[in-house]
């Protein structure tokens, strides 16, 4: 049985999939198990993994949301730990598995996450987004329940105990790190297992998936709120905090209107979700989960100090970007 097992989520992930599972075949560790739970791909995301050595678990996209993709994924994983990811990111370098799962020597760690990075296409409040909630130094001991699926893993053994909660439209990861921190388990933050996350969305995606987040946020913490005016100084503090660093670098005159945009949508998004009061439908979850995808592929970062631990995806790329 092997000792680590890979669970990746997919709805039509095909432009970016394979250069996922190529990193995974460059990483120090081997004979790991990669797990495939596909909610009804139609762009051949099903096709590329298959290249790959992986196992693919279908379920209806009807039945879909995070919290059951990934109680799918943990069911069919063998392994002593489960490794989460989305289907856009990718590894940047061959040791991403051995350091994340490396804090699990401490036998109360119950989940581990992450550092994630954008790409050449990010928007640039996200840059700003990723560079908040995942720091430059890690946190083996964090004492709140924040972590982030995208680029995580969990002890198996403790999800047995916890499945993950199928009802909620996001923020499942932070569910189950809360509800293990009160089994007196603990998270830890990893800033060396670094991952890019590929985000190359419409107005519409962000508002969506901050709307669907916060009707889940309000869901965790019934006791949460955010009002119009929350809105209003969130919104207008973190645009002049992005106009600032835009200046710091020059960024182009496009950034700047699409800081108004990204902002605009995430905390819009954030004050519609906390002020709904009807039950999620079925057709409202189909906005949130499967949105219209247009995005390119984003180039690999080419430039990084440590270049030896870098995984080489150009030699993959004939591999996961056939037939595309």
């Amino acid at each position: 049985m092997p000792q680590l097992s890979i669970v990746i989520r997919c709805f039509n992930e095909g432009r970016h999939i394979g250069r996922l599972l190529h990193g995974v075949t460059q990483q120090t560790l081997r004979g790991v198990e990669i797990i495939i739970v596909d909610s009804g791909s139609t762009d051949g995301t099903v096709e590329v993994a298959k290249r790959y050595p992986t196992r693919t678990v279908s379920i209806k996209p009807e039945d879909f949301s995070f919290g059951h993709s990934l109680n799918v994924g943990c069911q069919t994983a063998r392994g002593e730990f489960v490794v989460i990811a989305s289907g856009h990111v990718y590894p940047l370098y061959k040791d991403w598995l051995e350091k994340l799962i490396m804090p699990f020597e401490d036998p109360k760690i119950a989940l581990v996450y992450g550092k994630q990075r954008g790409t050449a296409t990010t928007a640039f409040s996200e840059h700003q987004v990723f560079a908040k909630w995942f720091a430059e130094e890690s946190n083996l001991h964090q004492g709140h329940p924040f972590c982030n699926n995208a680029n995580a893993a969990i002890r198996r053994e403790v999800w047995e105990k916890l499945p993950y909660n199928e009802e909620l439209t996001g923020l499942e990861d932070i569910d189950w790190a809360r509800r293990a921190i009160k089994m007196g388990f603990k998270i830890a933050y990893v800033a060396d297992a670094q991952v890019a996350h590929v985000h190359h969305e419409t107005a519409q995606q962000t508002y969506n998936r901050y709307r669907r987040e916060a009707i889940a946020l309000k869901h965790i913490f019934p006791d949460e709120h955010f009002h119009f005016g929350d809105f209003l100084r969130l919104y207008l503090t973190n645009v002049f905090s992005d106009y600032a660093h835009a200046l710091r670098v020059s960024a182009s005159r496009r950034e700047w209107f699409a800081i108004l945009r990204f902002r605009l949508m995430q905390f819009w998004g954030t004050y519609r979700g906390f002020a709904r009061r009807t039950p999620v439908t079925s057709q409202l979850k189909r906005t949130f989960y499967y949105p219209n995808h247009g995005e390119q592929a984003d180039k690999v970062i080419s430039q990084h100090p440590d270049q030896d631990r870098l995984v080489d995806y150009q030699s993959g790329e004939r591999l996961y970007r056939e037939d595309r």
